[in-house]
Formats: C-alpha cells, sequence, structure tokens
C-alpha cells in the first residue's frame, strides 16, 4: 500500500504500514465505466455560513468542521463542473428533520448540545439558511439529484440505491463530509453492495485531523480507492461524454 504524500503519513507507523503491506490491503480497485459523482451532506451545517477557524464557527454551528470545509469546497465545485461537462450524474445528500426534532433519535445520545445543528440564540444577524440546505457555492444545477436522509449512510432508508439503478451506474466518486462519519458510512455501504468506490481525499473534510487522516487510511486500505482530485479531475476527462439518461430539470 503506498503511502508517499498521503494524509495519514503523520499517524500510521512502520509497523502498521508492514502489516498493510503484507496483508495485500490497499490495492488499486479502479472505477467502472458509468460512474456517478456523489456529494456528501455539505451543508451549512456543516460548513458555517462564512470561513472562520472551527472553535469560532462551532460557537454559531456545533457541526461546522470550519476552515477546512471553505478549503474544500473549492476541489468539489471543480469536480461538479467536471461532471457537468462531461454528462454524468451528480447526487447530494442532506439531512432533514422535524422542526420539533422529535426524529433526529439517536442523533442525540453521544452530543448533548442542543437538538438542532445551529444555536440561533448567539447568531447575530439571525441566520436566513437552515443547516441542512446545500451551500451556494456547490448548489444543484437542475439536472442533478437530491437524496434526503437521516442517519450517516446515504444509503439507510434513503432513495440513493434506486436512483444508482435507475441511472445503471457501477461506480461512485464520493466527496464531501464528514470523511470519518458520513462519507465513511456510504461508502461501506456503497463497497458492500458491489459498487467501485473512489474517494477524493481534497474533496472531503472532517472537524479533527485525525479523524480525516484515519478513516481515509481504512477506506484506501479496504472499501475504496482514495485518489487526489487532480487524478479524479484527469478519469473523468478520458470517460466518453454523455453516457447518461440524466433529469431533465425545469
Amino acid at each position: 500500500m503506498n503511502n508517499t504524500n498521503r494524509p495519514w503519513d503523520a499517524y500510521i507507523s512502520d509497523r502498521d504500514q508492514g502489516v498493510f503491506d503484507a496483508a495485500g490491503f490497499g490495492a488499486n480497485a479502479g472505477l467502472g465505466d458509468r460512474p456517478v459523482l456523489l456529494i456528501i451532506d455539505v451543508s451549512y451545517a456543516f460548513c458555517g455560513d462564512k470561513r472562520e477557524p472551527i472553535l469560532d464557527s462551532v460557537k454559531r454551528w456545533k457541526l461546522s468542521c470550519g476552515e477546512a470545509a471553505w478549503d474544500a469546497l473549492p476541489v468539489i465545485r471543480r469536480l461538479i463542473d467536471a461532471a457537468h461537462m462531461k454528462g454524468l450524474p451528480v447526487i447530494y445528500t442532506t439531512g432533514y428533520a422535524r422542526d420539533d426534532k422529535w426524529d433526529r433519535g439517536s442523533w442525540t445520545w453521544k452530543n448533548p448540545r442542543g437538538e438542532g445543528s445551529q444555536d440561533t440564540s448567539v447568531l447575530s444577524p439571525p441566520p436566513n439558511r437552515d443547516g441542512n440546505d446545500i451551500m451556494d457555492e456547490i448548489a444543484p444545477g437542475p439536472q442533478d439529484i437530491v437524496v434526503w436522509k437521516q442517519k450517516p449512510s446515504g444509503f439507510h432508508e434513503a432513495p440513493l440505491q434506486s436512483y444508482l439503478q435507475l441511472l445503471k451506474a457501477d461506480s461512485l466518486i464520493v466527496a464531501g463530509t464528514t470523511t470519518s462519519g458520513c462519507v465513511r458510512a456510504t461508502a461501506v455501504d456503497a463497497f458492500s453492495k458491489n459498487y467501485r468506490v473512489a474517494v477524493v481525499e481534497d474533496a472531503c473534510f472532517d472537524r479533527a485531523d485525525v479523524s480525516h487522516a484515519v478513516s481515509l487510511l481504512d477506506l484506501h486500505a479496504k472499501y475504496a480507492d482514495v485518489v487526489k482530485s487532480n487524478d479524479m479531475l484527469a478519469f473523468i476527462e478520458g470517460l466518453e461524454n454523455d453516457l447518461f439518461d440524466l433529469p431533465r430539470g425545469s
């Protein structure tokens, strides 16, 4: 498993790297002929409404990943633009909840700070965006698809799988947040459904550097190819145009 210039370099020991290499983990699986770009949860809840240090951002948006989100946004935008140019499907996921937050269920067990994704009592002026709104910088176009979900995986009790079947997709290019949470859960579920999976390392982000890096390490070892955005852009450029029958939009 080649770990040259990888996000996990600072965290993996020589002993652990040797185990991966000896056991054969981390081979490049490659993508198929009909990949879909999947953008996981890049919303105001996880990015905040402006670029600021994470400890400032989480005072107002408790799920925010701070500046890491704003570093990834232009990379995600380039992937979306490249997919649009080729006619590849772009599917976004985001969350939803009742106004009274009753249906957040188990989310409240591990994070007792309020029931929602933001503390509106300290916002001045009050926000004009719901935390689940997808960021304007990467907003879906009319031909794009949005999947609403309530748990980490985009496949859990959401129509993602049926849309992929409708598109006759064979692989997923995954970007978004958080690397250790919803990105990882979705990538593992995609692998479990026998899709080929690539995770774009600089198009994913997390609130903790170690969580981001070690999750990418595990994903690359067992479930997905973790690739840099420049390599993924080159792959997309090499695909045929207009492989899919996309929604017409309005």
